[in-house]
This record gives C-alpha cells, sequence and structure tokens, in this order.
C-alpha cells in the first residue's frame, strides 16, 4: 500500500486534522531549528495526534521533540517511519491516544513574576477494571516535570521535576497538589518568575495505563495590560456595557480592576472566574455616555493593594457618535437691537461623529437662504438681518444634521421700538354697581412701557408706571370712555383709543301692592303687583316667591286663584341681569281651624275594659283664635269641650269619635278615631241552622256566637254529658245529622284576655218519614206475631189439657213407648183400609200426630225382600197387647228423626200403642214414616 495512504488512514483513525501539503513536506515557514520537516512524499502529516510540549495541530514543532520521538528522517532509508511509528510503539500510544484518558484544564495559563498561578485540572482514567477485585482504577502516581523531553533510549522523560506524588507532601517546593486520585489534578504554583515559562508535563501513572498531559505556562517580567472589550458602536444617550478582561486569576493573589474616564473613577465590580475552562478576571462598566465623552481616554488598571499597587493598566479613546452640536454667536451679544439696526447670527459646528452633511438657519419653520453664507471648512454658516424690523423679533434655529440625526439651535431676537397700537382693555365690562373694575393700558411695545396716563372723557385723571387702573367700588359717576397714553425707554406712544366703561345696576326701590280690600278668607282671589323706580340694563322678568300653580298674566302682576289658609308670605323681584327683592308681604287670611285631632291622654297604650280613658281634642291653627269644641260618636252629637273622659269604659263606648273645633270663619272635623276596648270573650250563645229542629239525614251547622275583643282565638265544643267533642272552630257541621245527636250543646271561646261559656243549645232530630214508615210496620208486625203467639198458647194449653187426660187412660196399658218426630206433614190417606191403625197425637194436630204401623197377619215375622217389609195378619182371636211388627226402614234420610249420632230433640213426643181391635189388615206397602221405635 503507499506510504501516503497508509499515514493517512492511521490520522484518521486517531481522529486527528492532517495538515495539507499537496507534495513532499519542507521545511515550515518557521526559524530554524523549530520546523525540520519530514520529507516523506505524497505522506500528509498529522502532527496533532502527538501531544508534544501542548503544541497546536499548526504549531511549529522543535526539531529535539521530533528527535525525541525518532520521527525525524535519519536517511532517506526512514520515509516509511513518519507517521507509522506512532502505530508501532507502545510508550507514543500511552503518550499520544487520548481516547481514554481524558483532561480538562485551561491550554495556557498567564501570570507575572511574583504572582502565583492556579491550575484548575480534571481527569478521567481509562475505564478498565481490575481483573481480579473488579474496583475502580484510582491514579497511582503523579509527576510534574517543567520543559521534559522524551529519553528514546531510557524510554523515559527527562526534565525538572516539580512534583512527585510518591514523596507523600503536599507542599513539595513551590508547587502544591490540591487534587486526588480520583477526577481532580488542580495545582497551584507560588510566587512564579520568567523561568517558570514552558510546558509543564503531568505524568500519570494509573497501574498499566500511563499519560503525559502538558500544560503552556506564560510568565512575563511584569503584569500584562488587560483587555478592554468594547461595542461596536457607542451612541450617545444610549446604555453600553463595557468590559475589561485579564486572562488571569489565583487564589491568594488578590487583584482588582479599576475603571477611570480622563482621571476620574468610575464604580465598578471586579469578578473572578477559575474553571477547567477559563481563568479569568473582569469588570463590566455600565454607562450612559454623551458627546462630551467622544475622543477622552477610558482606562482600566490593574491594582494589587498588597504588593505594589498598580501593576498595569490599558487605554482606549472612546468613540461616541453623536448629532452634530452647535454653538450660536450674535452680534451684538445679547440679540437685543433697536428697530432699523442690523444683525449678525453666526451657527457653528464644535462635533459631530459623523461629519456633518448640511447646516442652516430657520425662522418660523421657513429656511432663510438669502440672508445666510456658509462656510464649510470652518463648519458654521452666517445669517445677517441688515436692518430689522419690529416683525423680524423671535426665536431662529440653526439646524445640521448627519448620519445619526439632526440637531437645532435657538436664539431669540428682540427688536426694540416705541409703543404703538395702544387700547384700553376694561376687565368686567359691563360693570355691576359697587363691583370692582380693572382698566388695562394695552400698548405694543419692546421694551414694555413703563410710564401710562390715564384720561377720563378726555380729561387727564392718573399717572403710573403700572398698566392697570383699578376702581374697587365703581359707581353711576364712574361710567363714560376712558383711554391711555403709553411710553417705555425708546418713546412715547399715540393717544389710544376710547373704551365705554358701562355701570349696570340690579331694579331699584322694588315693593309689593295688594290689591283686594282687606280682610281676605281662605278661598279668595287675589291679585299682587310688582314696583319697581329704576333699572339698568331694562327689567326683562318678575319672580315671586313662594312658587305656586298661580298665574301671572300682564308681567309683574300675580292673581292668586282660591288662596289657601297658609299662603304666604309673598315676595317678588325685578329682574334684569340681577334681581332685586321687595320685602315679604303677609296677607293675613283668616280660616277655620286647621289640624284639628283626637289625642288619647290616658292611657297611651291598649284600652281595657273598666280602664279610666281621657281622650283631648286638639288643633294646628287657627285664625281667628276664638273657637269652640264638640264632639261626636259615630256621627250623633255626644257633647261641647275639649276633653272627653271615661271613669270605667266599657266595650259599649268603643266606636268612632269625631272632635269638631269652630271658629267664626268655620268648623273643622278631626279624622274619625277608632276607640277600641279590649275585653274578654263574652254573650256566648249556639246559634242553629237552619233551626234547632231538623230532620235526620239533613245537615245541622251549630255557630258559637261572640262577643271579643281581641277576636276569638280558639272555639272548643261540649255535648250534653260536658263531654269535649275536640272540635275547635266557630262552627260545628253534623252533615248528616242523626237522631242520636239530639241534646243539648255549649261552646267555650278564648282569647288574650279570657275565656268565656254559652248556655246549652238543645237540638232536636226527629224521624223521618221512612224511618217512621218502617218503625209502624215493625210495630204492627210485632202484634200480629204477639197475637198468634197468644192464639196459639190457647190452642196449646187445650192439647196439652188433652195429652194430660189421656195420659191417664194410657198409663194402664202394657204397650211399649216410641218417639216421632214432627218434621214432614203427610196425611194419611183417606181410603186406608182397616188393617192400618194411627195412633193420634193431640199436641201435634197441627202437624204430623201419627204414624202408620203394620201389624203382622200370624205369629210368625218373614223377611222380605230389601227395601219391603211384610206384617203378618193378626188373628181374630188375639188379645189386647201389643204385638211388635217389622218396620221397614227406607234410608236414613226419610226419617227426619233418625241420624247418625244425634241425639233426640224435644220434638220428640211419647205415643203409646194400644190395640184397637181384631180384624184382618191389608198390607201397606208405603211402610212406616217418621218412626222411631224403642224398647
Amino acid at each position: 500500500m503507499d506510504p501516503g495512504r497508509l499515514a493517512l488512514r492511521s490520522c484518521k483513525a486517531l481522529n486527528r486534522p492532517v495538515l495539507s501539503r499537496p507534495q513532499g513536506w519542507t521545511a515550515w515557514p518557521c526559524p530554524e531549528p523549530w520546523c525540520l520537516m519530514p520529507t516523506v512524499p505524497n505522506t500528509p502529516p498529522c502532527f496533532s495526534s502527538l501531544s508534544i510540549s501542548g503544541l497546536e495541530s499548526t504549531s511549529c514543532v522543535p526539531e529535539a521533540a521530533w528527535r525525541s520521538l525518532g520521527l525525524l528522517p535519519r536517511r532517506n532509508s526512514m520515509h516509511l517511519l513518519g507517521p507509522l511509528l506512532l502505530l508501532l510503539v507502545p510508550e507514543y500510544l500511552a503518550f499520544s491516544d487520548s481516547e481514554d484518558w481524558k483532561f480538562e484544564h485551561p491550554k495556557t495559563l498567564y501570570a507575572w513574576e511574583g504572582a502565583c498561578i492556579q491550575i484548575p485540572c480534571q481527569y478521567k482514567i481509562p475505564e478498565k477494571r481490575e481483573p481480579r477485585n473488579n474496583k475502580r482504577k484510582v491514579l497511582d502516581d503523579l509527576t510534574v516535570y517543567h520543559n521534559y523531553t522524551y529519553d528514546q533510549t531510557a524510554k523515559d522523560f527527562r526534565g525538572s521535576i516539580l512534583y512527585q506524588m510518591t514523596k507523600m507532601k503536599e507542599f513539595q517546593g513551590r508547587i502544591q497538589f490540591l487534587g486526588d486520585d480520583m477526577s481532580d489534578c488542580t495545582l497551584h504554583i507560588r510566587s512564579v518568575n520568567t523561568q517558570d515559562s514552558g510546558v509543564l508535563g503531568l505524568r500519570m501513572i494509573s497501574g498499566a495505563d500511563k499519560w503525559m498531559e502538558n500544560i503552556f505556562l506564560n510568565v512575563s517580567k511584569t503584569a500584562p495590560p488587560p483587555l478592554i472589550q468594547l461595542p461596536l458602536e457607542i451612541r450617545e444617550s444610549q446604555e453600553v456595557t463595557l468590559t475589561c478582561l485579564l486572562n488571569f486569576s489565583c487564589v491568594g493573589y488578590q487583584i482588582r480592576l479599576q475603571w477611570s474616564l480622563e482621571s476620574f473613577q468610575l464604580l465598578s465590580v471586579t469578578s473572578t472566574t477559575l474553571t477547567t475552562k477559563t481563568v479569568s478576571t473582569q469588570s463590566k462598566l455600565t454607562m450612559q455616555p454623551n458627546w462630551t465623552h467622544h475622543g477622552q481616554n477610558l482606562t482600566c488598571q490593574l491594582w494589587n493593594d498588597n504588593a505594589g499597587g498598580l501593576l498595569s493598566y490599558k487605554t482606549v479613546q472612546l468613540d461616541v457618535k453623536h448629532t452634530p452640536k452647535l454653538e450660536i454667536k450674535v452680534s451684538p451679544e445679547d440679540a437685543t437691537v433697536k428697530e432699523g439696526n442690523s444683525v449678525t447670527m453666526t451657527c457653528q459646528i464644535i462635533s459631530s461623529n459623523p461629519e456633518y452633511l448640511t447646516i442652516f438657519w430657520l425662522k418660523d419653520g421657513n429656511r432663510l437662504e438669502e440672508q445666510e453664507t456658509l462656510q464649510r471648512e470652518k463648519k458654521m454658516v452666517t445669517l445677517t438681518l441688515p436692518s430689522v424690523t419690529k416683525d423680524m423679533s423671535g426665536k431662529y434655529h440653526c439646524v445640521a444634521r448627519n448620519d445619526i440625526g439632526s440637531e437645532q439651535s435657538q436664539v431669540a431676537l428682540q427688536v426694540l421700538y416705541a409703543p404703538r397700537h395702544s387700547w384700553v382693555q376694561i376687565q368686567s365690562s359691563p360693570a355691576r354697581e359697587g363691583s370692582g373694575v380693572a382698566l388695562t393700558c394695552m400698548a405694543v411695545a419692546n421694551p414694555p412701557s413703563t410710564d401710562y396716563t390715564w384720561y377720563h372723557n378726555n380729561t387727564e385723571i392718573w399717572r403710573s408706571t403700572n398698566e392697570t387702573f383699578y376702581i374697587s367700588k365703581v359707581s353711576l359717576s364712574h361710567a363714560g370712555k376712558y383711554s391711555c397714553l403709553a411710553k417705555n425707554s425708546i418713546d412715547s406712544g399715540p393717544m389710544s383709543r376710547d373704551a365705554e366703561l358701562d355701570i349696570q345696576y340690579a331694579p331699584k326701590e322694588v315693593t309689593i301692592v295688594l290689591q283686594n280690600p282687606t280682610p281676605i278668607r281662605e278661598g279668595d282671589n287675589v291679585t299682587l303687583t310688582c314696583n319697581y323706580t329704576s333699572s339698568n340694563p331694562r327689567v326683562i322678568r318678575y319672580e315671586w316667591s313662594p312658587r305656586g300653580s298661580w298665574n301671572e298674566l300682564v308681567p309683574g302682576v300675580l292673581t292668586i286663584q282660591k288662596v289657601s289658609w297658609n299662603a304666604g308670605p309673598f315676595t317678588c323681584a325685578a329682574c334684569n341681569t340681577w334681581c332685586s327683592w321687595a320685602a315679604p308681604v303677609n296677607l293675613h287670611i283668616k280660616y277655620a281651624p286647621k289640624g284639628v285631632k283626637v289625642l288619647s291622654i290616658i292611657p297611651h297604650s291598649e284600652i281595657h275594659s273598666g280602664d279610666r280613658v281621657l281622650l283631648q281634642c286638639n288643633f294646628s291653627s287657627s285664625h281667628p283664635t276664638d273657637v269652640r269644641f264638640f264632639w261626636k260618636k259615630n256621627g250623633i252629637l255626644l257633647k261641647e269641650g275639649r276633653e272627653l273622659s271615661f271613669d270605667s269604659i266599657s266595650p259599649e263606648d268603643a266606636g268612632s269619635y269625631n272632635c269638631l273645633v269652630n271658629n267664626s270663619i268655620g268648623q273643622s272635623t278631626s279624622e274619625t278615631w277608632m276607640l277600641q276596648v279590649l275585653y274578654a270573650p263574652r254573650r256566648l250563645w249556639v246559634s242553629m241552622s237552619p233551626k234547632d229542629s231538623v230532620m235526620e239525614g239533613k245537615r245541622a251547622v251549630l255557630t258559637c256566637e261572640s262577643d271579643a275583643n281581641p277576636p276569638i282565638s280558639q272555639y272548643t265544643w261540649f255535648d250534653w254529658n260536658n263531654q269535649n267533642l275536640h272540635h275547635y272552630d266557630q262552627m260545628l257541621r253534623l252533615d248528616p245529622v242523626k237522631v242520636e245527636h239530639s241534646g243539648a250543646y255549649w261552646c267555650q271561646a278564648a282569647n288574650q284576655l279570657g275565656v268565656g261559656q254559652s248556655p246549652p243549645s238543645t237540638l232536636t232530630v226527629y224521624y223521618s218519614p221512612e224511618t217512621i214508615s218502617r218503625r209502624v210496620a215493625l210495630g204492627v208486625g210485632l202484634c200480629l206475631a204477639i197475637l198468634l203467639l197468644a192464639i196459639w198458647g190457647v190452642k196449646f194449653q187445650q192439647s196439652w189439657r188433652r195429652i194430660q187426660s189421656q195420659q191417664g187412660l194410657q198409663e194402664n196399658s202394657s204397650g211399649q213407648s216410641f218417639f216421632v218426630r214432627n218434621k214432614k206433614i203427610r196425611r194419611a190417606p183417606l181410603s186406608e183400609g182397616p188393617h192400618s191403625l194411627g195412633c193420634y197425637n193431640p199436641v201435634m194436630e197441627d202437624a204430623i200426630s201419627y204414624a202408620v204401623l203394620n201389624f203382622p197377619e200370624n205369629d210368625t215375622p218373614r223377611i222380605g225382600d230389601a227395601g219391603t217389609s211384610e206384617v203378618p195378619r193378626l188373628s181374630l182371636n188375639r188379645d189386647n197387647t201389643v204385638t211388635y211388627s217389622v218396620v221397614h226402614k227406607r234410608q236414613v234420610g226419610d226419617y227426619e228423626n233418625v241420624t247418625p249420632d244425634v241425639p233426640e230433640d224435644e220434638e220428640i213426643h211419647y205415643s203409646e200403642l194400644v190395640h184397637f181391635g181384631a180384624g184382618g189388615r191389608p198390607l201397606d206397602h208405603e211402610g212406616v214414616e217418621y218412626v222411631t221405635l224403642k224398647r
């Protein structure tokens, strides 16, 4: 591979800039022997990859440095050794490769003899862990060299050793190590001198990793001057900030920077910066320069108050941009000239940055080109006025412009002349009589007039140095024409024009005349006239007091329709510019008493029944004052007198009271005064609606009528048993009313003062026709029932007697007894044969009172089919004994007196069977009904 390309790749791998040389290396344009370059054809050098003595990639490399690294070719056979040695020698890699070791510190530090150097420094050891304990690597050794070299034979660095960590001393000579074994490599050097200038080499070892870091020191004999940094442009009246900077800062060596402007010290604050990127001391000055600062010297001084005072300084000249500054000179100097003389005014530019462009004169905004003369070399323009007049007085402006702006200056030209155009100015004319008047003599003059002569109707009346003639209190005699004569230091002026002083006054001797005959009564029509003797100006209107709805049909004549009792007093004013009022006139109107009212003297609060009450009749006014008093109750005249008293008032005294007061003009009545007497409920009674007798089913309303003040607050109702009905309204409604509601009712009423009770009132409720009909029907039914019961009783008694008589016959019979229940009525058929025997029971005559028995025809009974009975015939020779027969029993339901598990009731009657004779009997297939046989 081409050596040049190989070296180029090596430089790029090291991320270093390449010095561009199109052909072989030639000698650098630096003095020998500092710049000896290899002559390898087409090989771009990458010297910045070698941190030799801290030089930059564009620095001139000393020959000794190149030879110490073995990079200088000894013969032509060394063409390929230039950049390739960087990759072959491990020591060079440790020396130059910065990808692992990283440092932060200032490239170069500056100081002067006697000062100190503080080197802020930070480093970072390559991130490699110990293979055994995996601990972070620390700095094992630090050696500080001064102007070192590299011994190729010994493979080590040579030079003055200023500090070595292995000696375990904080101070070694003038050097103090302020860092640690992890990241801080800060150094402090005391009392430096010029021999300390050069390269400090920090040889740092951490295990197998080694590094040499270069720091440049520049120590001068004396302190270098600070650097003053100015903005690009400084303009007048614009705030700017200036910086004084010195690339020095060291702990323990105190310095300060002091500003001064043309030997005048300026206030400022000094600040220091001591970091790995910047080491400096600076002071900032903020000011608003004006145009006078242009060209002045601004100095920044370096001071050490403890060692030598002033160390160095730097001075710059301020370039302050400003508009042109002007100076005007006038001949005569005070710019005052008599009319007709000449004036010269010169305007010169005394300063302009940048140079002025134009300069000219203006008066009232107009340029005076004809009278001005421009002298550009002298930066001035001259304005000449050969014969001035009073109209040339005024302000003249000189204007100059440059690229920054324009500036102008003015001069006031005064032209002196005698008074002219005089006139009299009257303050407050026309003037009111009695007021003050100031007359001023106005005259156009320069200088102003100093002497004044006054004339009244062409007669001199006053001489004064004051332009104002003052009359403190004018009268009609002061009216007339006034003029004045003004004079100044130049001459007297002409007589002024006349001025008329007009004295005005309000109407005089204003009076009111009453046109009506007296006396005047309330409701009459009254006419008043307003008169006066003189007026200036003339009267234009009239005013009346008090104001009302009356009409002024003719100016100055007032007509009052139906005058009120309290009208007046009246006054009028005749008015021009001012008004004059007449003396008030009282009409003395006669009227009936006013403001009549009733007052409660005793008591002042509520009136209760039985209290003593005193009422008084009052009135507010009356004309005439001779009056009489009367009282009315409910519109009826009660008595005469001013007071009305009640020793013990009762509810009957309550009502509407009026008090009447009259005089010779008329009578007045007070407003109705309601006399309210408070008392407990009384006169209670119960009213019934529609009346006290009500048919059942209708509605009855009972109302508790009462008399009470204050009104009843609660009602309570009671019945004839004094039982509380728990009804608390005034009306008790019974809807619908019942017969049971008949009885006496009474109510109880209560208010705040007590309780009252009504007497009982009886309510009668009678039956309705429907109820009566039902009751009559029920009574008739009961009577019929009783009658039937009586008839049945008679029959029962008769039956009972027959039974008793028959029992006497049957007691001798040997027959057996049986029970017969009377339920269904069944009569024996008429066609029964002689074989049927019946047993008659007179008690049950109206019901079933017999049973049909079938007697057997022979002595041997025979049982037939189910549901039938065969009764044998009796023999003819049978005796009179009872023969038991087999009775065919039908279903149980057919025997109403025989039920399962049901005992026989009282309707079972006992009968005894007796043999009534012999003879055959036919079979009865119906069997025996309603019979129970017992043994």
